[in-house]
């Protein structure tokens, strides 16, 4: 999953960039980087990768036995300890010397941006994203096979949800049984549960509540988790207790369909946008293009979102090895509403789906 080369690649996009040196700080890209899944604590921990020169990591001295227990420990860079009365700042700003540009990870506490603002006052700051997102986008054999296996333990999950879903029940007591059988199915963490019955489903990002699923409603069921080696699921089915409002059925049908064309138009050099309008437009010819309220999906990886974006106005053309989300979803306000959602992978030929439950409406 962390192969040591990726170190030197990241080492030379950071020079093609123009930045100096990356400050990798606890979060997805140091994780990306170094497979240290490291703690975000108060406490400094920092991976320096100078566009010149070896790369260390600065290191809490209570953190040193995590670090060099992780991945980490096979790149060959030095652990810096520091002890509590020392300003790792200050010593990590000395080692890396004169520089003019640096990339930030991206999710950096602003509390170290500030503290590296202070101690490189000469330094423009920028992004690490801009010199990561083409190798983070791009996913190796082994991340599609990680990213495959997730795709298969968040199904098992979906298949089980038929059992779970039924009238008098709250949507927190699916939810509930749900998070346990995503753990169950070899995931390290649950990132998030959805439950949205009724009028709920019209809103994408419900959640749950304590609201009690009625017969004939529709359920829309968006679950995901994250792997022991860090690269995550995603995937949303929408059920119906009992048999749904016809109208419910009607749209629910044009939304598979515009599913589909998405799922069939993903190729290489094919761009994001191209994807987005193969759903769209299917829906708004059907006359729901103001319920499709976001975008057509989102790229997967060791976060759940990150890029490529499928949406209008990105005309990035796909590659191979580029992972994401197709789901679009048809929501009507204070009645119900629909999502169907699969991570699929840009191969050389076309698009590997990697979610493969059924796509109908299942009537439980």
């Amino acid at each position: 999953m962390y192969p040591v080369s990726r170190l030197a690649a990241v080492q030379e996009a950071t020079a093609k960039g123009g930045l100096d040196a990356l400050l990798l700080t606890p979060g997805p890209d140091l994780r990306y980087v170094s497979g240290y899944d490291a703690k975000p604590l108060e406490r400094l921990t920092c991976l320096v990768v100078p566009a010149a020169g070896e790369p260390f990591m600065m290191v809490p001295r209570l953190e040193l036995p995590a670090a060099e227990a992780s991945p980490a420990s096979r790149l060959g860079l030095e652990f810096v300890a520091w002890d509590e009365t020392d300003d790792p700042y200050a010593l990590a700003a000395a080692r890396l010397g004169d520089v003019a540009k640096v990339g930030l990870a991206d999710r950096m506490w602003a509390m170290s941006s500030l503290r590296f603002r202070d101690v490189l006052p000469g330094a423009e700051q920028v992004l690490a994203g801009s010199v990561l997102r083409e190798l983070r986008m791009r996913k190796s054999p082994a991340e599609v096979a990680a990213l495959r296996e997730a795709g298969e333990a968040i199904d098992a999950v979906h298949r089980q949800v038929p059992e779970l879903l039924r009238a008098g029940r709250t949507e927190r007591e699916v939810a509930r049984d749900i998070a346990e059988a995503i753990l169950a199915s070899g995931h390290a963490t649950v990132d998030f549960v959805i439950v949205a019955s009724g009028p709920n489903g019209a809103s994408p990002h419900h959640d749950v509540s304590d609201r009690v699923i009625r017969p004939g409603e529709p359920v829309v069921v968006d679950i995901g988790g994250q792997l022991h080696n860090g690269y995550c699921s995603d995937s949303t089915r929408t059920y119906s207790v009992g048999e749904p409002p016809a109208d419910f059925a009607a749209y629910y049908e044009v939304l598979r369909q515009a599913q589909e064309a998405a799922c069939a138009a993903v190729r290489p050099g094919v761009s994001c946008e191209s994807v987005d309008a193969a759903a769209r437009d299917l829906i708004a010819a059907a006359g729901y293009g103001e319920h499709f309220v976001h975008r057509t999906g989102h790229g997967i990886g060791i976060e759940t979102h990150e890029e490529p974006y499928i949406v209008a106005g990105n005309g990035e053309p796909l590659e191979p090895g580029h992972a994401f989300s197709v789901e679009p979803g048809i929501y009507l306000a204070g009645r119900h509403g629909a999502r169907i959602e699969d991570i699929v992978v840009c191969t050389e030929s076309g698009g590997e789906r990697l979610n493969n439950t059924s796509r109908e409406l299942v009537i439980v």
